[in-house]
């Protein structure tokens, strides 16, 4: 053999040895982590199927979680691939359905891209909750919860005449703050039942109500006081007005698309509403 024939040999040899070995390449969402029957599944299908489950899923192990995905990814591909016959009408009109909400999601994300500008949540708080803003009243009150009208009464009776509230309800309250006086506290509109509410909202500070009957008996209820309430900061209502914002462009996109399209739903007045509830139209092609 010709020694130039082995002076390549030995040169490619060295070459190779020489070069590190070519790390695998990074991962993608095109990367095959499975075939069944040549139908590949790939990692981007696995990454879409965990972003879609249930939160409490999603704090499973990383190892657990993505055996089963695979697993479940895998099942559903041989249980496909075993159904004979036609691809189901209502499977048709799904992918249809899914493909368009996921298109108008993409067109939202899109929309939204850029972000909501700072000075325009300023502005909106500004005009939401300092110059416009009117808080509603919240009320500190007591009460002592009976379960007839005379005992209402006669404990009103009692506390007119000079007897320490807390006291009273103490020994005689059957509800939960009993105990610690009858207080409840500071509560706000639609927090207590309605006759509770109407009979509190009568009151001025310090004042006694008459008996007040409500779905757990006799009420006795004393104002300790009240107050508006402050306007939330900045801070506290960012991504609610953040969230305001992004619901307004949407709508004034939808708004602009509307008005440039052409949209024909006329046909739609002879069908009577009720026809949803038929599965039996996309149970059959032909509607049959």
């Amino acid at each position: 053999m010709s020694k130039h024939v082995n002076f390549m040999r030995n040169a490619a040899l060295t070459l190779f040895l020489a070069v590190p070995a070519i790390a695998n390449a990074e991962p993608t969402s095109q990367t095959v982590i499975a075939t069944v029957n040549d139908t590949e599944i790939t990692l981007g299908h696995m990454v879409v199927v965990r972003e879609n489950l249930p939160e409490q899923y999603k704090t499973l192990p990383d190892d657990v979680l993505f055996k089963g995905i695979l697993d479940q990814i895998i099942q559903q591909t041989l249980l496909a691939q075993s159904l004979n016959g036609p691809e189901p009408e209502t499977v048709k009109i799904a992918l249809e359905n899914q493909k368009r909400l996921l298109l108008a999601e993409a067109a939202i994300n899109a929309a939204l891209e850029e972000g909501v500008d700072v000075d325009a949540l300023q502005k909106l708080y500004q005009d939401k909750y300092v110059v416009n803003y009117q808080g509603t009243s919240e009320f500190n009150a007591s009460h002592i919860l009976v379960e007839t009208q005379e005992e209402a009464e006669a404990i009103r009776a009692e506390i007119l005449a000079g007897a320490d509230f807390a006291e009273i309800a103490k020994e005689k309250s059957t509800g939960p703050s009993g105990p610690s006086g009858g207080v409840l506290g500071w509560f706000g509109p639609g927090e207590m039942v309605p006759p509770f509410e109407e009979a509190v909202t009568k009151l001025s500070v310090g004042d006694l109500s008459d008996p007040v009957q409500t779905q757990f008996g006799w009420h006795v209820v004393k104002l300790n006081d009240m107050r508006i309430q402050e306007a939330p900061s900045f801070e506290e209502v960012q991504t609610e007005l953040a969230s305001e914002i992004q619901e307004k462009i949407i709508d004034a996109k939808v708004a602009a698309l509307t008005e440039n399209a052409t949209i024909d739903n006329t046909a739609s007045a002879d069908i009577d509403p009720a026809i949803l509830k038929n599965l039996s139209l996309v149970g059959n092609p032909s509607g049959e």
